[in-house]
């Protein structure tokens, strides 16, 4: 399931999938698979990226699952 949330907020704020591998250390291409739901962030990495790019917003919000195809 995606994070749909974090999807969207890296959108408004133009943050990359670079952006977020950078931060976390990781190849961009675990990063995405991160992002899309294929293999789940860790806490640690979690509090990564909500810290670094998204003060403002809560992990719930941020790291929601959401089922691709719901309305």
């Amino acid at each position: 399931m995606q994070c749909l949330n974090l999807k969207g907020e890296m959108a408004k704020r133009n943050i990359k999938v670079e952006d977020i591998a950078n931060a976390l250390n990781i190849h961009r291409n675990s990063a995405s698979n991160k992002i899309n739901g294929d293999t789940s962030f860790s806490i640690e990495e979690a509090v990564k990226v909500k810290e670094t790019y998204f003060p403002d917003l809560s992990l719930k919000y941020l790291f929601e699952k959401s089922k691709a195809g719901r309305g």
